[in-house]
């Protein structure tokens, strides 16, 4: 799974005219699926991001979680994040799930990050969505499963 995370002050998400998803403070993200990901990579993604500690404590430095500021979660589906752009001027996208694999295991990220106590909210996945955000810092960081065989993460 790869996985781009944006701080934000605010994100929603607009299909067809209605807000379908919407947090205030927290974090945003950008989610796409493989062909060989799993259910525990699902969960273990989730995890690392709502410990990623990447707000600021009282003296500004970043020491603190998502769960510590009371933050919330949006996950937006995105199969673009693995687009393979060597090659030409139109981005592959043989490396992105089938929806049949890809909807469920976002669905595993989203339910896990619940479970966890943390407010989620989600886009609608294959859908044309407009997603709005205010970004603080900006803070932006990309994770990607794939990493984590060579090394912990």
């Amino acid at each position: 799974m790869r996985a781009v995370i944006q701080r934000v002050r605010e994100a929603q998400v607009v299909v067809e005219q209605t807000v379908v998803g919407a947090i205030g403070p927290g974090l945003l993200v950008f989610l796409a699926v493989t062909h060989t990901d799993s259910a525990a990579e699902a969960r273990r993604l989730a995890d690392k991001i709502i410990g990623l500690r990447i707000f600021p404590d009282q003296s500004g430095r970043f020491d603190q979680a998502l769960a510590e500021t009371g933050g919330g979660l949006l996950v937006v589906s995105q199969f673009t994040l693995y687009g393979d752009t060597r090659k030409g001027r139109r981005p592959s996208f043989t490396a992105s799930a089938q929806p049949d694999h890809a909807a469920p295991l976002i669905d595993v990220f989203v339910e896990h990050a619940q479970t966890a106590g943390i407010p989620t909210t989600c886009g609608v996945f294959g859908a044309q969505m407009d997603v709005h955000l205010l970004n603080d810092g900006p803070v932006t960081l990309i994770l990607d499963t794939a990493d984590w065989s060579a090394k912990r993460g």
